[in-house]
Formats: C-alpha cells, structure tokens, sequence
C-alpha cells in the first residue's frame, strides 16, 4: 500500500459513513455536502472493491468487511489525531490536556491515585482519565495502545512495548477476622481446601496461576471485576483471597477481614506503564513518563529508569517491600 496516493481525509469520511449509516448524517458530521460525501463513498467503495454499505430497505447496513473497518478507522483516527497532535515542547503550567490511561482498580487506585496528586500540585490544567482495560488488551495490544497515553499493567502479561516501571508489590492473602478455621498462619492445606474469591480476568487470575504451579486447584465461589471488591466477599465467610498488599492495607480498614503472608514464594507484582511508540518522543508524553517514574520511585522508595527502547530493562528493579 503506497500511503502517498490516498487522501487521508478519506478516513474521516470512512469513520464516520460507517458509524452513521447514513451519508447525509455522515457529511453533516465531518463538515461535507451530501453530494461531497457521497463522492468519498464512491471513492472508499472502489478503493475497497466493496460496498461497505449496503441498503436493506430503507437503511443501510453494513457488510462485513465495513464491520470490520468500522473500529479500524476509528482507531486510525485517534492514532492519525495523536500524531498531530504531538509536540515539540510542554510547559506541564500552562498546556491544557488530557491523559487517557488503561488501568485495572488496583492500578489506579494505588498509583494513579498517587500520580494525581502530584498532578494536583504541579499542572492544574492536566486531565487524567482511567478506563478500565478491556480483555483485547492482550491479543491486541498495539491497537489498544495506540488509543491512549498508557496502560497500567505488571509484567508478564504483555511484552514488546516500550515501558517504565513504577513499583513492586508482593500478595498477601485476605480471611475473614472471625474465620474459625485460620489461626495466626495460613498454610497450603487450608489453601486447598477453603472456598476462593478471585479476581476474574485470566491474566490477572493470580491464585489460580500460581497455586497451580503447586498442584493445588481453587475451588472458587465468588469471582470479581475489580480487586477492592474481594475483601468484601471474603468478610463473615470461610473464603480465602488474594491480594495486594498496598490493596490489603485498605481493605483491613473497610471490611471485617486479616491480611496474613502466603504460604508460599508468591511472585512479586512488577506495575509498570506501557506505551505505544507513536509516543515515544512526544514533549508532554516525555513529562507525562518522567512523572510517572518519579511517582514510582516514591512509592517503593527507590530510583527507577525508563525503559530506552522496547522489550528493554527500566533499569534496576525497585527492592522488595
């Protein structure tokens, strides 16, 4: 494909004929007459050798290849609305901007929590908006990251991407304070043998993948979108969870429950912030990062680097907590 040949424009018409199904509507919303944007579709339709949009009736509906273009060119257009976008110096005091970063609860409720006060202080005209990661994140990572600033996520999950790492955590386990069954230890019996409440997702199931490299197979009761929710599923029941332990210092203050240490080497949380390289030399992506890091270093106490390139080291790993 020769980029040099196609109208850029045209993926604003594609976007939005495809998300309006309508051409009048569609030219209505990128500026065009009806008759310019009915050119653009005849355009599109042969470029594509297709139809994109086809009548039935009286409304159009879409082919499938036009179902398939239809997030394609709206991801196109955030990423073509970044590019130009980006710039050659940020002053943090003056700009207006917002930051769009993909985090799971604990992520935004530990570090981002923490990212936006120092924002508070320093750049008053700078927006952070968190979304929670949908599972494509995964299987699609570049697509995903292309639309936002940054994803929070720990290591292990995803790989190839430029990163900066921001802090350690280690997982503790939640009881209920009245459970009869627990003492002042855990073990791995009690393990095998309580009821479980998990976090849901499966890259970020962390009783099941590592309890299973024990041989031991939870046997889960209550599963859970985010991770705040899970002291609360374990309060006034036999149930056992694991958690965060920078989570774990506020769930013992809002449900009736015990943070106690795992009877086993439970790998360490490694957080760290992902990015796509489109914004890699970005000014106010470059501040956006180096405050990210300084926050990091805070919360573990320890200097962190950013990540030169990706699928790189960020320098030496913060210290155990």
């Amino acid at each position: 494909m020769n980029l040099s040949r196609l109208d850029l424009n045209l993926v604003l018409a594609l976007r939005a004929l495809l998300e309006e199904r309508n051409v009048t509507r569609a030219g209505e919303r990128v500026g065009l007459s009806q008759p310019a944007m009915s050119a653009a579709l005849s355009r599109l339709r042969r470029h594509f050798d297709d139809e994109l949009l086809a009548r039935t009736g009286n409304v159009y509906e879409l082919t499938p290849l036009g179902v398939a273009l239809r997030d394609r060119s709206a991801t196109a257009c955030d990423l073509l609305e970044r590019v130009f976008s980006s710039q050659a110096e940020f002053d943090p005091a003056a700009e207006i901007r917002e930051f769009t970063l993909l985090a799971a609860d604990y992520g935004a409720a530990v570090f981002g929590a923490a990212l936006a006060r120092v924002l508070h202080r320093e750049a008053s005209g700078i927006r952070l908006t968190f979304q929670h990661p949908a599972p494509s994140v995964v299987d699609n990572t570049a697509t995903v990251l292309s639309t936002v600033d940054g994803l929070l996520m720990p290591h292990g999950v995803i790989d190839g991407f430029p990163f900066v790492d921001l802090h350690q955590d280690r997982w503790l386990c939640l009881v209920a304070d009245d459970n009869p069954e627990v003492g002042d230890e855990l073990t791995l019996d009690h393990l095998a043998r309580m009821p479980w409440a998990v976090y849901q997702r499966p890259y970020d199931a962390p009783a099941a993948r590592q309890l299973s490299m024990l041989g031991i197979s939870p046997r889960v009761e209550v599963s859970v979108q985010t991770f705040q929710l899970l002291p609360h599923m374990v309060e006034g029941t036999r149930r056992v969870a694991m958690i965060q332990e920078r989570l774990a210092v506020k769930a013992v203050r809002s449900a009736a429950v015990r943070a106690l240490p795992c009877p086993f080497d439970a790998v360490p949380v490694q957080e760290a912030m992902w990015w796509h390289p489109v914004h890699t030399q970005d000014a106010a992506h470059i501040w956006l990062r180096q405050k990210a890091a300084e926050v990091g270093a805070t919360l573990t106490g320890h200097g962190t680097a950013e990540a030169p390139s990706a699928g790189q080291g960020a320098g030496p790993a913060p210290g155990r907590l």
